[in-house]
């Protein structure tokens, strides 16, 4: 039974380290955070539209997709 409970742990924790480094990149390079979370769909394409029109748009959109995970 313990065993079971460290490795949802240590599941949740790898969970947490690969959501902060979608936030990095998405920092650095919105499109690439969103196409790691999300794959090349709609929201991929948004952010390309908002990162184009402007950066912090880009940013804000694709921090608010890996977040809503």
């Amino acid at each position: 039974m313990a065993g079971a409970g460290l490795l949802d742990l240590q599941d949740n924790n790898r969970s947490i380290r690969m959501d902060l480094i979608r936030i990095l990149l998405a920092i650095l390079l919105p499109p690439l955070g969103v196409f790691l979370q999300e794959g090349i769909g709609k929201h991929f394409w948004i952010n390309i539209l908002l990162t184009l029109l402007g950066y912090i748009p880009g940013i804000v959109h694709a921090v608010w997709i890996i977040a809503k995970r």
